[in-house]
């Protein structure tokens, strides 16, 4: 019984880590639960009702039932250096981070890692909908590649588009093969007190988070007025400049539209230019138009939200997007592209997008990703992924 590897299982009190620990003790690993405490900063309020209590003795009661050890980490400290700061830092500049990625990036496969290796751990194991591969050469090195799940409903690569083919090299998903009804199907024959327990919405390992009232908390109120752009203004019209080249292109495509306020009329006020990201209707509360409005553009300098009626508003529309080369990753560092070397690959801007079509273009500065088709509300901050078939290579932050 020496030779059994052993796993560590990040049980968050859900269903899905919950059988990836059940699965892998079938497969014979000596596996140990560790429950991962993200979050009790008591100047910030994140909601009245307190998850992380009910998940943690949830995951305990369901590594008793396996007879597993299992353990609590304080992670708080870190998770408010590396995730809340930082989320709140980007909104104040007028971006749109995504805690889920980086939660996975800083937390889960960086410090819960390494607490694992602490542990003597030869792996970690998350409840994510996605696989891992293996390619080896003639020599055995051995390249992981990261691939999404067979649930297409619930695959979760995405997330995990900024993990390393170290990170990866130590990292099991044991219901990555499973559907998500698979999975709640296995919890229920054994007994799991998760079986039937919801989804958890909110930010990675906080809970139920109401984002407008959490980061007020923090940044605080600015009335500003929201003005309405037409869909007929000047900046809409088809006037594509002739260019020299294929890079002239595509600095030009992947430009921002910038507004005044005498590009439209004052429709409103809100608190804050810097809670609304682009593509959001919520929280606007401007009536009396013929179509809901939808934000274009934020601009968090003069504090003005500028907006356009209809989810068709071209003010939401941009073909291509640039990604800075201290903010670009490959997973597949193999495939990485040099300077004046494109790639044909489906690509996606926020996790249930369905993969689109694009070209990757390398410039020694960054990466542009041009799409066949303009795609809405390309928002800096965010993600883009991109993938050859059902394989993750690369991502980086859009800029």
């Amino acid at each position: 019984m020496k030779n059994m590897k052993k796993v560590v299982v990040g049980l968050s009190g859900g269903v899905d880590s919950s059988v990836s620990a059940y699965l892998l003790k079938e497969q014979g690993y000596e596996v140990i639960g560790l429950f991962m405490k993200n979050w009790h900063d008591d100047s910030v309020t994140i909601s009245d009702e307190c998850p992380w209590l009910e998940d943690s003795n949830d995951a305990l009661i369901v590594a008793e039932k396996l007879g597993i050890p299992f353990q609590t980490v304080d992670l708080s400290a870190v998770y408010k250096e590396r995730i809340v700061d930082y989320m709140f830092n980007e909104y104040e500049k007028g971006r749109t981070p995504n805690p889920d990625v980086l939660c996975n990036r800083e937390i889960k496969f960086d410090v819960f890692l390494k607490i694992a290796l602490q542990l003597g751990a030869d792996y970690v194991a998350t409840g994510h909908y996605c696989r891992k591969g293996t390619i080896a050469d003639n020599d055995g090195n051995e390249t992981y590649q990261l691939l999404a799940g067979v649930d297409k409903n619930k695959d979760q690569s995405y997330f995990l588009c900024q993990l390393s083919q170290e990170q990866l090299s130590k990292t099991l998903f044991p219901i990555g093969e499973l559907t998500k009804t698979e999975v709640r199907e296995i919890a229920a024959e054994n007994s799991l007190i998760t079986a039937d327990k919801k989804d958890s919405q909110g930010l990675c390992f906080i809970g139920k988070v109401r984002l407008p009232e959490f980061l007020q908390q923090k940044l605080q109120p600015k009335k500003g007025v929201i003005v309405e752009v037409p869909s007929t203004a000047h900046h809409f019209e088809d006037h594509t400049p002739t260019f020299n080249s294929k890079r002239e292109e595509l600095a030009y495509l992947s430009e921002k539209k910038t507004y005044a306020e005498t590009d439209g009329k004052v429709v409103g006020e809100h608190q804050g230019a810097h809670y609304f990201t682009i593509g959001q209707r919520k929280g606007l509360d401007v009536g009396g138009t013929k179509e809901p409005l939808f934000v274009i553009e934020t601009d968090v300098e003069k504090n003005i939200i500028y907006t356009g009626q209809g989810k068709m508003h071209p003010g939401l529309y941009r073909q291509t997007l640039f990604v800075k080369e201290e903010e670009l990753h490959w997973v597949r560092t193999d495939l990485a592209l040099k300077p004046d070397e494109t790639m044909k690959v489906k690509a996606r801007i926020r996790y249930r997008q369905p993969l689109q079509t694009a070209t990757l273009y390398k410039i020694e500065s960054g990466l542009y990703v041009d799409f066949d088709e303009k795609q809405s509300a390309i928002t800096e901050g965010q993600f883009v992924a991109w993938y050859l078939d059902d394989e993750l290579i690369g991502s980086g932050v859009i800029s």
